[in-house]
This record gives C-alpha cells, sequence and structure tokens, in this order.
C-alpha cells in the first residue's frame, strides 16, 4: 500500500480513476508505445494520453487481442516477457499477472508481478511521461 500511496502522491503521476485502456498505439507501425485512448466508464467519455509506458491489469484470460503485432504473445495470447522479469519484446512495456501468468492467475501473483513492474518501471522513471490508469471495481 505504501509504494502505491507513494505513486499517488508523486506530482508527475496522473492517476486516472474509473477508467480503462480501449486503445494502445506507438509511433510508425513498428515504433516504440506512444499513448492510449481511455474511457471513463462513468461518463463514456475518451480520451487521449499519451505514455511511453503502460501498466495493463486484467483478468483470468488475458484479453491482450489489442497488442496482437505489438508485442510477442504466446499461443495461447499470454504476454511473453523475459524470464526473471516484467520485461516484453517493447522497450518500456511490461506484463505482470494475469497476461504473462498462465499457472497461477491470482490475485497475489498479480500482485507480487505487479510491484516487480514498479521496481523495473523505475529503471525508466526519468525516460517517459507518467500515467496510471486505475479502474474502480468498487
Amino acid at each position: 500500500m505504501t509504494l502505491f500511496i507513494n505513486c499517488i502522491d508523486e506530482p508527475l503521476h496522473k492517476v486516472l480513476w474509473n477508467s480503462e485502456v480501449v486503445e494502445a498505439y506507438g509511433e510508425g507501425e513498428k515504433g516504440p508505445l506512444a499513448g492510449v485512448k481511455v474511457k471513463n466508464v462513468v461518463t463514456g467519455e475518451v480520451s487521449d494520453v499519451k505514455v511511453s509506458g503502460l501498466f495493463f491489469a486484467i483478468g483470468h484470460e488475458p484479453a491482450t487481442k489489442f497488442l496482437a503485432g505489438q508485442l510477442e504473445l504466446d499461443a495461447e495470447g499470454y504476454v511473453v516477457t523475459k524470464p526473471g522479469s516484467t520485461h516484453t519484446s517493447v522497450k518500456g512495456v511490461f506484463a505482470a499477472g494475469d497476461v504473462q501468468d498462465k499457472k497461477y492467475r491470482q490475485a497475489i501473483t498479480a500482485a507480487g508481478s505487479g510491484l516487480i513492474f514498479l521496481l523495473d518501471g523505475t529503471c525508466n522513471y526519468k525516460s517517459c511521461r507518467e500515467y496510471h490508469i486505475c479502474k474502480s471495481f468498487g
């Protein structure tokens, strides 16, 4: 919880509550992540957010079809990460928990992987615009 509080207290971070990513896009055909389209689930408004990194948390079945051709996915649709890390095939894009863990896919695994993401992402902290997109489940 302390890491989350530190995250939302950081002036460079912008937390978008009650929101979900509906599209991620890059620079050019094979360029790095450049931004996301975000839908407010309360108002329905879709906005464009320029980012160079994204933490995406989803449920038990990896809803990663929108990433096909942008990130390396395995035959079952899970995001492929470098062993022992959350790094994907695209610099600045990390995968944790349910989108990359076939075996456990449970909240504790996602939480643990989320911490690994946070630590991996810290390495890129000064090199990317920091946006954290949070969807309210309550």
